[in-house]
């Protein structure tokens, strides 16, 4: 993926992360391969904490699919999800799968590239039980599409992205949303080159189910605006709210942002990360507990030459931002790169680094008043996964994800259950 985006998000988490972690060895920002870390053949169980984790699945580079990056969606207490490679003997453009709670896995389509798309790194949308998602690459341009895909794997691109001959955007790397019937989403290229004349800036657009896109935000890039939208969008009474990974008020153009826009196409810079104590990098998205939005940062948390390992914040529908916890690169985990996942007021979500010696990530929850507590850390045994990086999805009371590596010798990924 030789985009600027990529490489920018790279450069910057991997100096962030070589800072936080000291010694450590740099890691990749997620969406980009990694160099993976040894799992430790065994770990004791004190690595598992006081959670029930269970191991449900791991991919395999041949027809099951590999890096499982989107998340998990339930459908009547079936799960689905997307693989971003692999599908074809260790070849394919990537996968649709369903996944059942006690394991039996199902791959239900095989991206082919063109004219359908490739790397579906987004999880899926239900509407009215059809499922509908994006693909960052592929289509007829190479930019990405929107594909809608029912239950037992029949699959229509709805929306082929122009990319650079066009305003429309490309990349789409997000989860989609649905309001009111019409569905609203990102892309973390093109748009406005203000910020890049090669790459773009990113859009937000909203595209019907029958396949009409409009766009109704182009980024600009620093330092007024944002640049390079990572994340899904979320409604809140009818305004969507969503973050860029770049851009900003700061100088350097990385901090990020939070922005606000209207379902018109009004958008408004609601907070910009400055990289010190506030965090920087905002890959996730934001979720809504009782008026007030929760997200986290990949890197900074500390001032000065500290740790920057990322964050937890809040903040208001105004702008009013606070940091709840930072994460300081040890047992507590680095790097968040998933959306929150709110039970029973307290909030869950992965670290894609620290944890255990290896540094292959934890699963977190934390307080809205910013207590943390690690619940599990990757890397226990063998054939443990690695580098968590989407949601955490609740069914029951039990927390369903995925992790991104680790899951044998091919480290091609895992679905796991975790029960608080």
């Amino acid at each position: 993926m030789s985009t600027l985006s990529r490489y920018a998000i790279v450069t910057v988490a991997a100096a962030s992360l070589a800072a936080c972690g000291g010694s450590q060895q740099p890691i990749g920002a997620p969406r980009v391969t990694p160099p993976m870390l040894a799992i430790a053949s065994a770990r004791s169980a004190a690595h598992r904490l006081s959670a029930s984790y269970q191991q449900l699945y791991r991919f395999s580079p041949a027809s099951e699919g590999a890096r499982p990056e989107g998340g998990l969606l339930d459908v009547s207490g079936t799960l689905y999800g997307t693989t971003d490679a692999a599908g074809r003997g260790g070849k394919g453009k990537g996968t649709v799968y369903s996944i059942t709670t006690s394991g039996e896995h199902k791959v239900l389509y095989r991206f082919q590239g063109e004219p359908d798309g490739r790397n579906p790194q987004s999880g899926l949308l239900n509407v009215n039980g059809t499922l509908y998602g994006t693909t960052e690459n592929g289509g007829p341009s190479g930019n990405g599409t929107v594909y809608s895909v029912s239950t037992s794997g029949t699959e229509k691109v709805l929306y082929a992205f122009k990319g650079a001959g066009g305003s429309d955007g490309c990349r789409p790397a997000t989860r989609l949303i649905d309001v009111n019937g019409t569905l609203y989403g990102t892309t973390s290229g093109c748009g406005d080159f203000t910020c890049n004349s090669e790459f773009g800036c990113g859009t937000v657009f909203s595209v019907t189910t029958s396949g009409q896109e409009t766009v109704l935000h182009s980024f600009a890039g620093c330092c007024s605006d944002g640049s390079v939208p990572e994340a899904e969008l979320i409604d809140v009474k009818g305004a969507l709210y969503g973050t860029t990974s770049m851009g900003g008020l700061k100088a350097s153009g990385s901090g990020g942002i939070v922005f606000s826009i209207t379902l018109a196409g009004v958008e408004k810079v609601l907070y910009s990360f400055q990289g010190g104590s506030d965090g920087a990098l905002p890959l996730s998205g934001l979720i809504d507990v009782n008026g007030m939005l929760y997200g986290t940062t990949f890197s900074g948390g500390y001032p000065g030459s500290g740790s920057r390992c990322g964050t937890v914040y809040r903040i208001s529908t105004a702008g009013a931002e606070k940091v709840l916890y930072r994460f300081a690169f040890g047992s507590d985990g680095a790097g968040p790169t998933s959306d929150l996942t709110e039970m029973n007021g307290v909030l869950y979500g992965t670290t894609q680094n620290g944890g255990d010696s290896n540094h292959n990530g934890t699963i977190f929850k934390v307080s809205t008043s910013g207590k943390e507590r690690v619940l599990y850390r990757f890397g226990t045994t063998q054939n443990d996964g690695a580098r968590p990086s989407s949601l955490l999805t609740n069914l029951n009371g039990t927390l369903y994800g995925t992790t991104s590596y680790g899951g044998g010798a091919h480290g091609y990924g895992t679905v796991f259950a975790l029960t608080p």
